[in-house]
């Protein structure tokens, strides 16, 4: 696809800037749809925005994709000294955004959320078509207020509070969304070191593990073994390491995953965090769940699962109520009971969104065709 330079006229690829930092659950639909993005349009000039705080430092140029920095913005809730100098900060932040959008001579923004959308929109708006896409069940206070002056606003659930969203699920990446998992668990379970006949449960508290999860299933690690049960544990960076004695089926404990597509493969039973993406994530790849809602922030983790929980494919356990026991009556409960775990695989995956990368790809390129950039 090709877009007319306004001061030239001469053709050039279509510009395209996301902006999605801070967590995983933001950068990796906008990852997926700039993979999208390519696909589609194999020209197309992608930029990612973000922030020196974030993932995005890391994910993002593993990805391929070129990253620019902006000066992080944060929003506080309640009085303090970050909201005296969010005015100075803002400002900051969006001359900067538009400085590279001139510099990339950007169509189109993206924005999927995060503390790096804001300025993102703001620097945007009246200068060229901004695409808002809310992944989480309650919208953010950087989306709700760019969604007052897009020009599409997509999101993966109906009522997620953005007026006139256009309900077309979670980008997902393209390895996940057609992952054959029986084909690969061998594969992924030799990668890791996991046995290769045992049922196993993938533990991930999501990008930055998740302390109560993390007490709770090292806490089990004997019960795992005398179920005969084999465990593959993300415990996040930023978190220390529990000495495992060895175990028969293994329990492997690594900081991060970084194929998170053979870690699906691997497993029989997901236990974690229910962020947007991981909840869309294992839906894409037909696994059962049990879901451990954050107890922060508006609710949002428990709305996320609710749709699997009520197709059968999942079960939710409040953070509080998570100890070793819980954990080997109902994690272990499930993946030692192989009709009961049949019977989740069934089910699972009913609630997923086939193709919203190429949905919101389309939907941003389709704006600059219609704002006379396309020829």
């Amino acid at each position: 696809m090709k877009t007319e330079d306004p001061r030239s006229g001469a053709s050039r690829p279509l510009s395209v800037l996301i902006a999605g930092g801070g967590t995983a659950g933001h950068i990796e639909p906008a990852l997926a749809t700039a993979d999208a993005l390519r696909r589609l349009y194999p020209d197309v000039r992608i930029t990612a925005l973000g922030t020196a705080r974030g993932l995005e430092t890391t994910l993002i140029p593993a990805r391929g994709y070129d990253l620019e920095l902006i000066p992080a913005v944060p929003l506080p809730r309640k009085p303090s000294m970050d909201l005296v100098r969010l005015p100075g900060r803002m400002r900051s932040a969006v001359r900067r955004t538009r400085e590279i959008m001139a510099e990339r001579e950007v169509d189109v923004v993206i924005g999927f959320g995060g503390y790096v959308c804001l300025p993102a929109y703001l620097a945007a708006r009246k200068r060229c078509p901004v695409v808002v896409h809310e992944a989480n069940a309650r919208a953010g206070l950087a989306n709700k207020v760019g969604a007052r002056f897009a020009d599409a606003v997509a999101a993966a659930v109906p009522d997620s509070g953005l007026t006139g969203a256009r309900v077309i699920g979670i980008p997902v990446r393209e390895s996940i969304t057609t992952l054959d998992r029986q084909a690969l668990r061998g594969e992924a379970r030799a990668f890791f070191g996991l046995d290769p006949d045992a049922p196993t449960v993938l533990v991930y508290g999501g990008s930055q593990g998740a302390a109560r999860i993390n007490e709770a299933t090292f806490g089990a690690a004997a019960d795992f073994a005398a179920a005969g049960v084999g465990v593959l544990h993300a415990y996040g960076k930023k978190n220390s390491p529990v000495e495992l004695p060895p175990a028969d089926p293994a329990y492997v404990a690594v900081p991060y995953l970084d194929r998170m597509d053979l870690a699906y493969a691997a497993a029989d039973l997901v236990l974690g965090r229910s962020g947007a993406m991981t909840v869309a994530e294992i839906g894409a790849v037909g696994l059962p769940a049990v879901y451990i809602p954050l107890p922060h922030g508006n609710g949002e983790q428990r709305l996320n699962a609710s749709a699997q929980v009520a197709a059968g494919a999942a079960i939710v356990i409040d953070d509080a109520d998570l100890t070793r026991e819980v954990v080997r009556d109902k994690v272990i409960g499930i993946v030692a009971d192989p009709d009961r775990l049949a019977a989740m695989v069934a089910r699972a995956g009913e609630k997923a969104t086939a193709h919203a990368d190429e949905v919101l790809a389309t939907m941003a390129a389709g704006l600059v065709r219609r704002s006379g950039g396309a020829v």
